[in-house]
């Protein structure tokens, strides 16, 4: 299967020279991002920001772990943000018995040729539903560690190259804790933001009864986007300025997370990371070629909160990770003026 490894790796070399020839205004990420989300609030009502963040997600080749109580859309959100782009997708309904070979594939042995042929699994897709993922074991849940940090799978000392873009949307309950399996902090880590849906206002759930009393919308939702745009986006979001200013007050904000008395454990670097990738994003899809501090504060809550782990008098006082957020985010001072790229 190395062959299929070498042609994934020259798919995106070609990718890489269509991307430096024509990379798209923020103007175009944002009509872009317009299009995709507009798909997407067309099968889940009233949630135009949590579909918006989940945007900003892809767009900043991030992974969304979507978190929520039972019946409020959180594999529909998956399934429609999917379903928007013209692009291989994978689901896998995370179950006790899953075995880390349904992730990442298995080697078998073929009797005509007499060699063993690698079988992809279910990550070998641009987007990858994980629905549920708390309730597959420990073991099942760490094979999608080197994937969604590297992009690759490695089976049998052999690394094969996943197909950008690449993301992971997983869905979880908080509520219902028999058969689960707690997510390990490192995985928790690797997803860029976390959200949760929340019930519709009246006004939504009775639109909601309009759209999906005689059918699924899911069956009418057209792409509006395909792999290679969606490639040319992300390009297109990594030029997004970052001011030195602002890469400063993201950095000052994470560092003050692990300085908290209430938290256990703070932000990492990938946080950091992942807070200014999510930051372009937004500015990208708001028709900036600049990133504000506003931006990160925004996002401080979705990229941050599920890394943070409370003190043990956190806990006892059930003091909540959001506002211990909103205390760092009003201690740490925001930069004054954010300068643009000189044209």
């Amino acid at each position: 299967m190395a062959t299929s490894a070498g042609r994934a790796s020259t798919r995106s070399g070609a990718r890489g020279t269509s991307r430096a020839a024509a990379q798209p205004q923020a103007r175009d990420i944002a009509a872009a991002g317009a299009r995709i989300a507009e798909a997407v609030e067309s099968v889940i009502e009233g949630k135009a920001e949590e579909v918006q963040l989940a945007v900003a997600v892809l767009l900043a080749e991030g992974h969304l772990l979507v978190e929520d109580v039972p019946g409020v859309g959180k594999t529909m959100l998956a399934k429609a943000l999917a379903r928007a782009i013209d692009c291989s997708v994978r689901r896998v309904q995370f179950t006790p018995d899953l075995l880390p070979s349904d992730i990442t594939g298995v080697s078998v042995y073929n009797q005509n040729s007499r060699e063993f042929e690698f079988k992809p699994g279910a990550i070998f897709a641009n987007i990858v539903v994980g629905d549920e993922i708390n309730r597959a074991s420990p073991k099942t849940q760490s094979a999608l560690l080197e994937c969604m940090e590297e992009r690759q799978v490695t089976v049998d000392g052999i690394t094969y190259v996943l197909d950008a873009p690449f993301m992971v949307i997983a869905t979880q309950n908080p509520i219902e804790m028999e058969g689960t399996y707690p997510l390990p902090e490192a995985q928790r880590d690797r997803f860029t933001a976390r959200i949760a849906l929340g019930y519709p206002a009246a006004d939504a759930e009775l639109a909601m009864i309009d759209t999906h009393g005689a059918g699924s919308p899911l069956d009418d939702l057209e792409p509006v986007a395909d792999d290679l745009e969606v490639a040319k986006l992300i390009e297109g979001v990594r030029q997004i300025h970052l001011a030195d200013s602002v890469r400063r007050y993201a950095v000052d904000v994470v560092t003050a997370t692990r300085n908290h008395p209430d938290l256990r454990l703070g932000a990492s670097p990938r946080a950091t990371l992942h807070l200014l990738r999510a930051g372009r994003a937004i500015a990208a899809l708001d028709e900036r070629d600049y990133v504000l501090p506003d931006d990160l504060q925004a996002l401080a809550e979705p990229v941050l909160a599920h890394r943070l782990l409370l003190s043990a008098d956190a806990q006892i006082a059930r003091r909540p990770v959001t506002a211990i957020l909103a205390d760092i985010l009003a201690a740490v001072p925001v930069p004054a003026a954010t300068a643009r790229r000189p044209a």
